[in-house]
């Protein structure tokens, strides 16, 4: 019994292995398609964008709209391709951070109720893509396997 166990878990195991590079892809793929979608709207819609900016006392509202909006759009695309995920990530995470911060906060009422926004989900599919990385399905991957070795 406890043998049938171990060789049902080794197997498990092994077959998991053999698919660790889905989930960076299914992220990558997830947020890069959101972020570049909403990147591209904010460009084409920057008055609208601004106003929203201003009215959450972010200062230079029109100058932070073309950032964030170009920051969303290119970091998306990043994303899709898995090229320069980390930095992307990195700065989408700045992006989730004031926007919980300007935006989600002041109706927020509880540990809980962050738990639930989409931002905070965002936020942690990004840290996850910065320690993470890309996955071996991605051109940071590819291009890491063509780099020599020092030493």
């Amino acid at each position: 019994m406890l043998g049938a166990l171990h060789t049902t878990v080794g197997r498990t195991l092994g077959f998991s292995r053999k698919l660790e590079w889905l989930g960076p892809l299914l992220v990558r793929l997830a947020v890069g398609l959101v972020f570049a979608a909403s990147g591209w709207g904010k460009l084409h819609h920057l008055d609208d964008v601004s106003q929203y900016f201003g009215s959450l006392g972010i200062p230079a509202p029109h100058a932070q709209a073309v950032f964030v909006s170009t920051v969303e759009l290119v970091g998306g695309v990043l994303l899709l391709l898995g090229l320069g995920t980390r930095i992307a990530a990195l700065f989408l995470i700045g992006v989730m951070v004031v926007a919980i911060w300007t935006a989600k906060l002041p109706e927020i009422h509880g540990i809980v109720e962050l738990a639930g926004t989409i931002e905070l989900a965002y936020l942690a599919s990004f840290v996850w893509l910065v320690v993470a990385g890309g996955g071996a399905a991605s051109v940071d991957h590819v291009l890491g396997k063509r780099r020599p070795v020092a030493g």
